[in-house]
């Protein structure tokens, strides 16, 4: 049986492909993005508790009381957006879902969607499932800055969405005020409506995270999703959200109630007990990875290779173009056996592979001793020491 032709240009994703080459050569895997550590104890003990409290069965559709009312209670203690609970928050299967079931629900065959290359793979596959075009619009190595000429002109009378990822996964951009009002600018003039994938709100250095919906005249036109995973470094809990103006709330909740309808009953209690902790846990949070970057980016540096330091996330892009690398897909599928150590390629990102043939994305959400020992192996891939 056949695939539907919408998603025959999607196969199997890299991520599933790299982390099964890393287990078979016992490799150090900085490919796919999950910490190796668990998240904050009073969090753990909240799902511990929620299950023996009986919060086991079918939530209600658009989320547990509790998160939705710590969803709102976020945004408004961290951005100053006041969302109504019950009609401006939906709780979802992690952002994934969020995402796909917010195309789902704005898009028709024939809608354009603008997004920016590179972009995480699930965007080009929801896109295609929904028979809309994606219009993209490339950043390019080493700043990853917005080129106006190249975003004007994505844009068409055919523009539905705006797909935003701010912090960016994979480069760890992070997008200026004056991006963000471009792009605001330019959705308003077409009529668009701008989705915000704000996964990794939490982790920024020395960057600020502006969220679109602070804009002046965009909390109308914007849809916000952000999760759990990311935050609590609990990525297989699936716990996310999606929040904006009640009616296009509502329409993505339509979608959502055929696709998974309930989410993790008691991980939402927990969820709602990690967004009340102090603001002392969030700098924590983004101060630890600032440090873990700065070990991963001093170990990349020293194995010879030119890196795109980043102000989000936790991921770097590194250029593997002195190492004699052409092809950096062929390569990133040779390393775990030839250095021990796992990277996802940044061209599975690109419908353009021309703009990213030498990067390979590697993650720092790993303990020290793991990162160093991984500086160490890749150091011996260019005759350096560690």
């Amino acid at each position: 049986m056949e695939l539907v032709s919408r998603l025959r240009g999607q196969s199997t994703t890299v991520f599933t492909e790299i982390t099964a080459l890393a287990q078979r050569h016992a490799a150090i895997n900085l490919g796919q993005g999950f910490p190796d550590t668990d998240g904050p104890a009073t969090v753990l003990a909240a799902a511990k508790r929620a299950i023996d409290d009986g919060a086991n069965q079918y939530p209600p559709l658009s989320g547990r009381p509790e998160l939705l009312a710590a969803v709102s209670a976020h945004q408004r203690r961290r951005y100053g957006i006041d969302l109504d609970p019950e009609r401006e928050v939906l709780v979802t299967v992690g952002a994934t879902e969020a995402i796909a079931a917010t195309i789902l629900a704005f898009c028709s065959p024939g809608d354009e969607v603008v997004m920016f290359e590179p972009y995480y793979d699930s965007y080009a596959a929801l896109v295609d499932l929904a028979g809309a075009t994606r219009r993209t619009v490339v950043l390019r190595f080493p700043d990853f800055a917005v080129d106006e000429v190249q975003l004007r002109a994505a844009f068409s009378e055919r523009t539905r969405l705006v797909l935003l990822n701010s912090p960016h996964n994979p480069t760890g951009k992070v997008f200026t005020r004056a991006e963000l009002e471009l792009i605001a600018r330019l959705a308003t003039e077409h009529g668009a409506w701008v989705v915000t994938d704000e996964v990794y709100e939490h982790l920024t250095f020395g960057a600020e995270h502006v969220p679109m919906a602070t804009l002046p005249g965009m909390a109308e036109r914007t849809l916000t999703i952000s999760s759990a995973g990311k935050t609590f470094s609990v990525t297989g809990w699936k716990v996310g959200w999606v929040s904006g103006p009640a009616a296009a709330v509502a329409a993505v909740r339509s979608v959502k109630q055929f696709l998974t309808f309930g989410v993790n009953g008691p991980f939402q209690l927990a969820v709602a007990t990690g967004l009340g902790l102090p603001d002392a846990y969030f700098d924590g949070l983004r101060d630890t990875l600032r440090d873990k970057r700065d070990l991963l980016v001093r170990a990349l540096t020293g194995a010879g290779l030119p890196v795109a330091v980043p102000s989000g996330t936790y991921f770097v892009v590194a250029d593997v173009a002195p190492l004699g690398v052409v092809d950096a897909s062929a390569f990133a599928r040779l390393l775990p056996a030839a250095a021990g150590v796992a990277a996802i390629p940044v061209q599975a990102f690109h419908d353009d592979s021309g703009a990213a043939r030498t990067l390979l994305r590697f993650a720092f959400c790993k303990r020290d001793d793991v990162l160093t020992e991984a500086g160490r192996r890749l150091a011996r891939l260019s005759g350096g020491q560690q």
